[in-house]
């Protein structure tokens, strides 16, 4: 039998960078599956754990989802930590995308799809130290139109690329919109 960590390390195997940020985060988040004792556990602080993110697109893939986190103050793409039990990323980040904008996203033809890699440093917070986000981007599909505000979110809209490129957002965020949006 297959366990979720041996799924993760190959759908990683089978990811390709686009640049060398995204390699090393591969790097940091394989190491982090072959290592980690709960990778998939908020409570793992040292170095981190995996979350899941849905880079939401509308269909002609000429539009995406951004919400604007409510702790964060940043417009980023939807997503968080896996829930106890979950360990599939395509699950967890259709989850996160309900959760967060009240959307029914769904994969694209083919099924779920690794769309981008990033690691990145959450800031101490309450009674949890500074700890890296190993996120696990995941390609989703959604209708404009069909959503709204959900948890921990102050604002969801959808943007167009041009829309993006003035926008203050994330290298990493950018370098997944890329990949996709016309």
């Amino acid at each position: 039998m297959t366990t979720a960590t041996e799924k993760i390390a190959r759908l990683l195997a089978a990811h390709v960078p686009a640049d060398a940020r995204e390699a090393e985060s591969l790097r940091k988040i394989q190491a982090l599956v072959a290592t980690a004792s709960a990778p998939f556990s908020r409570e793992h602080f040292v170095p981190g754990h995996l979350t899941a993110s849905g880079m939401v697109f509308n269909a002609a893939r000429t539009k995406t989802l951004l919400i604007f986190h409510g702790k964060l103050h940043r417009w980023l793409q939807p997503g968080g930590h896996f829930e106890p039990g979950e360990d599939d990323p395509g699950v967890a980040s259709m989850r996160e995308v309900r959760e967060e904008t009240l959307l029914e996203p769904r994969h694209p033809d083919g099924g779920p799809v690794l769309l981008d890699v990033d690691v990145h440093l959450i800031p101490a917070r309450k009674t949890d130290p500074a700890h890296e986000h190993h996120d696990l981007r995941m390609l989703l599909i959604g209708d404009e139109g069909k959503h709204a505000i959900g948890d921990g979110v102050k604002d969801a809209q959808w943007f167009t690329r041009e829309e993006c490129a003035a926008m203050d957002l994330d290298p990493g965020l950018v370098r997944g919109l890329k990949k996709v949006m016309k």
